[in-house]
Parts: C-alpha cells; structure tokens; sequence
C-alpha cells in the first residue's frame, strides 16, 4: 500500500506496516461510547527518510521498528503507558507519540534518518497522520 507522504529529497525513504492491539477508554463524558474501556487492531505505516544507510546496509532496521512499537503497546491498556499520564490515548495523540518514540529512536543512529510521519488506523474508517511542523533533524 502507498502512503502520501510529504515532498522531500533524501535519497531513501522507508514505510514499514504494524499492527498492534490494545484497549484504551477517553475519561471525559463528551466522549460518547468511547469513554468506556474498548479496544482496536491498530494500524500503523511509519515513514523515515535518510540519505546513508548503515554498515549492514539498512536506513533502519525493520524489525526494530515493529520491537519499538509493539513492546510498548501490543496487549495494553493505553491508558496505563507513562506517556499517557497526561493527556488520554486519542488516535492522534497515538500518531504523535509513535512519532515521538520513532524520532528518539532514529536520533541516535549514526546514519541520522528522520521520520517524516506516522500513519495510524483505529478502525476501517478512522485513521490519522501525524507530521510535524519543523524538520526535528
């Protein structure tokens, strides 16, 4: 599957899928059903972008993306997660914390990528994207 993703002239660009399930409830009454614990198969696409790859030949390894991500959330109550503490785990709260979590990881590669933005489904007909405003290189 394609993913728009913003303009940009690093020479490699990276999309690895994931997906996770988890439970979380949004504590407000405003919230409808969704203040209630429910869960979803959460679908993530994260995009990173690099001009160099490492000694192995990866921009970024593939397989520590998904560790990443899924160590922190698969099979979770979200509202639980210490990054959760002060706001609730909304999707787009999701998206820029997956984000935050993949821009410290690749921050200290040596090859320096960058994500660009993170895709993230809640259900068929829900998704966000997350990007930042300003480059964090």
């Amino acid at each position: 599957m394609s993913y728009k993703t913003p303009d940009h002239d690093y020479r490699f660009e990276l999309n690895k899928d994931l997906n996770f399930s988890a439970a979380h409830f949004i504590p407000d009454d405003r919230a409808g059903k969704c203040s209630n614990v429910h869960g979803h198969t959460y679908f993530v696409n994260i995009t990173i972008a690099g001009d160099e790859l490492d000694d192995l030949g990866f921009l970024v390894n593939f397989s520590s993306l998904k560790s990443l991500i899924s160590d922190a959330f698969d099979h979770t109550l979200l509202n639980e997660h210490e990054r959760f503490q002060e706001r609730p785990p909304t999707t787009e709260t999701m998206a820029e914390t997956i984000y935050d979590m993949v821009a410290e990881f690749v921050d200290g590669l040596d090859n320096r990528p960058v994500c660009l933005q993170v895709y993230l489904r809640e259900t068929p007909t829900s998704y966000v994207i997350y990007r930042p405003k300003e480059s964090r290189n």
